[in-house]
């Protein structure tokens, strides 16, 4: 009956490990594709939105 409790114990604690290292991968991997997004960002961000050229298209307010 002993050996039976200690398998029980041990087999909950390999699950419990199991839980926290897929919990761990899955937070690395969050934390990866968040820092992948701001490169990508950084890489497409817009350039100027005006060039100055805007001046000749509107009027002056009175």
């Amino acid at each position: 009956m002993f050996e039976y409790e200690l398998h029980k114990v041990m087999h909950a604690e390999l699950l419990r490990r199991a839980d926290l290292k897929r919990l761990a991968g899955e937070a690395t991997r969050a934390r990866r594709s968040r820092r992948d997004a701001r490169r990508t960002a950084r890489k497409e961000a817009e350039g100027p939105v005006s060039t100055g050229g805007d001046r000749d298209r509107f009027t002056h307010a009175a």
